[in-house]
């Protein structure tokens, strides 16, 4: 055990998770890599969780970064503040919501919050549908709309939550149906649940579950969802903490895969947006939005040092067509993890969207998870310079990979010869 290791233990909980037997202290990054403290250079296959989305140390971002702490690094959103202002802009028109209004927070915890606060208030209901394995934040709130036992440590909340089938495409009662079937059955699921209930606020959904490793319904799916909420005037939520910025490859957003009627009444955001910056928001119509009536204020939403370089991300992100990047790149190394496991017992599926890939291992012969294998490929892959995350609900395991949306087609090749060769090692 390391002199950090050891002082870490010393002065933090005991649940807060560490990777690894003897964890990484990552010093620097340039690109897709990074360096540890022994001067070990890896291969980031996950990105600080999904959040470094561009690329470590981006010259760009760096340079907004720099620029902006010289004049002033922080005021609040007591002031006027111009690089909020034109970062609202942008995003109230990507977001495709009409008048849109935009709220930053500095997580997507905290977006997930807010969200569940407007809702709750513009329906005057503390009922919430949230899907089951979802996962949506670590505060109170949120805690208890999640739909991942693993990461719900208490049963008590502010919040009255049912769950809705339809996350997890292979696993569970509908698992065997057609992807068309499978709709139908989650929708009179849906119209079931909401004649036993009296008045719910909302459905918060990830288009994409990301800790809850990488499942995603059939496309679709919300906008037959949507059409049944409607009715009822439920709102939807959204969740793009994971999803949102083109990583999916297909769509700049998760929701846009299930667009028929049109998009979510709030949409919340987080992660890659400030490439490694505290960055969250939430994105809902005016009426929905304007519909608390007190006062209310972000000390540190917004701020003008993290939205610089939000600013130079998603100008980046947008100039250089990282969204398309995530599809090309990202179609090919699913195809090459698909190629390099087949043969392998211990994995179930490989499954993902653009630059969002989970790889769900069991013990050979069986439905049943196993997490000692999750954990030993994680070692064993970072011994071959590579690191990825896990995540996995329903009983699952899964290796969760989602590298900065610049990957190369060379590391993308390199990283599944490395992952290959993880997996024969932990076999």
């Amino acid at each position: 055990m390391t002199g950090l290791h050891e002082r870490h233990l010393a002065v933090s909980p005991d649940w807060l998770a560490l990777y690894y037997r003897h964890p990484l202290e990552l010093t620097h990054g340039e690109g897709r890599h990074v360096w540890d403290a022994d001067g070990n250079r890896y291969l980031d296959f996950f990105g600080g969780i999904l959040t470094t989305m561009t690329a470590h140390a981006l010259p760009e971002v760096t340079k907004a970064v720099a620029e902006q702490a010289g004049r002033i690094i922080h005021s609040s959103t007591l002031y006027l503040n111009r690089p909020m202002v034109e970062m609202a802009e942008r995003i109230a028109t990507l977001s495709g919501i009409p008048d849109a209004r935009v709220f930053f927070t500095t997580s997507g915890t905290e977006a997930n919050d807010t969200a569940l606060l407007l809702a709750t208030a513009y329906r005057r209901s503390n009922q919430i549908l949230a899907m089951r394995n979802s996962y949506h934040g670590r505060s109170f709130s949120t805690v208890s709309i999640t739909g991942n036992q693993a990461w719900s440590p208490t049963s008590l909340s502010p919040l009255q939550t049912l769950y809705v089938h339809g996350g997890v495409r292979s696993r569970g009662p509908y698992a065997e149906l057609s992807d068309e079937r499978f709709i139908q059955a989650c929708v009179a699921d849906l119209e079931d649940l909401l004649g036993h209930t009296r008045r719910p606020a909302a459905l918060i959904a990830e288009p994409v579950q990301g800790v809850g490793g990488f499942t995603s319904p059939p496309d679709g799916l919300f906008a037959a969802f949507r059409e049944v909420l409607d009715r009822h005037g439920v709102l939807w939520i959204s969740d793009e903490v994971q999803t949102g910025w083109g990583r999916t490859g297909d769509h700049f957003w998760g929701w846009q895969a299930h667009a028929e009627h049109g998009p979510p009444d709030i949409l919340t955001f987080a992660k890659g947006i400030g490439n490694g910056m505290s960055v969250g928001g939430v994105v809902a119509r005016a009426e929905v939005m304007n519909c608390l009536d007190a006062n209310s204020i972000s000390t540190f939403g917004g701020s003008p040092i993290t939205m610089a370089a939000s600013l130079a991300n998603l100008s980046y992100l947008l100039e250089h067509d990282l969204q398309g990047n995530a599809r090309r790149v990202g179609g090919l190394l699913i195809e090459r993890l698909r190629g390099v496991t087949a043969a392998s017992p211990a994995v179930r599926e490989v499954r993902g969207r653009g630059l969002m890939i989970g790889i769900e291992l069991v013990k050979p012969g069986t439905d049943e998870a196993d997490l000692e294998a999750a954990a030993a490929v994680l070692e064993a892959a970072r011994a071959g310079g590579l690191l990825l995350g896990k995540g996995g609900g329903h009983n699952t395991s899964v290796l969760r990979i989602a590298p900065p949306l610049t990957l190369t087609v060379a590391e993308a090749e390199e990283g599944a010869a490395i992952l290959a060769d993880a997996l024969h090692a932990a076999g």
